[in-house]
């Protein structure tokens, strides 16, 4: 028997398994059927996004809002596929909307030598996808009760987190990643590594029940105090570094 493609998170809110646990999409659905899909997986992804929608007792006709945590191609990629389906424009935040609209990517952070040969590669294009909200910071979106948007640049220059305020649902995007246990990001896939880094504390400093990973399973137990030990841990490893060096 297949797996099922879908998690359900809270009342009215699933992950959506696009690629076994390691890519993740997610879905909300208000009491009156409306749902909003965040996050739609590689180019391939687009149909199994349409059947996990089928899989919860929903359709393309029911979807009113397509959402980005940013405009990567493991996460735009099935943007363009979904959004013809069902009609609907994609929202990100508007630091992210003109690389949606136009099928570019965020350079990669110079920090590092494969950061720096990626930026010298033609851009990795997607197809452009027409952009209908640009989102700010501190949002509250008229999204199954209530979905907030939390700016964590550093992954991308536009890159939110998204807290889904009744259910206490926070889904990460790739602030951090839950992949045999937290951990951050490809540094050299980020747009501003050491900004990542400072912009995850907002993880911490939100209220939530359970931690959403747009790559890894979620976290239901204590999973603000474990993102908050990690960051801690690694703060700590990276003050010890630069004692290291400096000695």
């Amino acid at each position: 028997m297949a797996r099922s493609l879908t998690v359900a998170l809270a009342p009215g809110v699933w992950r959506i398994r696009l690629l076994g646990d390691q890519i993740n999409g997610f879905c909300f659905r208000d009491d009156d059927g409306q749902v909003t899909l965040l996050d739609l997986g590689i180019t391939r992804s687009g149909p199994k996004v349409l059947r996990a929608l089928e899989e919860i007792g929903s359709g393309p006709g029911d979807v009113t809002r397509l959402l980005l945590t940013h405009c990567h191609p493991d996460h735009a990629g099935g943007a363009a596929h979904v959004a013809a389906a069902t009609g609907r424009p994609v929202d990100v935040h508007e630091a992210d909307a003109a690389y949606v609209r136009e099928g570019t990517q965020p350079a990669n952070d110079p920090g590092t030598l494969l950061g720096r040969l990626l930026r010298r590669l033609p851009d990795a294009r997607l197809p452009g996808v027409p952009v209908g909200e640009e989102l700010r910071d501190g949002q509250l979106l008229d999204v199954a009760g209530g979905l907030r948007v939390i700016h964590t640049p550093g992954h991308s220059p536009g890159h939110a987190s998204y807290l889904h305020e009744p259910t206490g649902v926070l889904v990460t995007g790739d602030a951090i990643f839950n992949v045999v246990g937290l951990r951050w990001p490809l540094r050299a896939l980020c747009s501003d590594f050491a900004m990542t880094r400072r912009t995850a504390q907002r993880l911490v400093d939100t209220d939530y029940e359970v931690a959403a990973f747009t790559h890894g399973p979620e976290l239901r137990e204590r999973p603000r105090q474990r993102i908050a030990d990690f960051l801690a841990r690694q703060a700590r490893q990276a003050r010890q570094a630069r004692q290291a060096r400096s000695a």
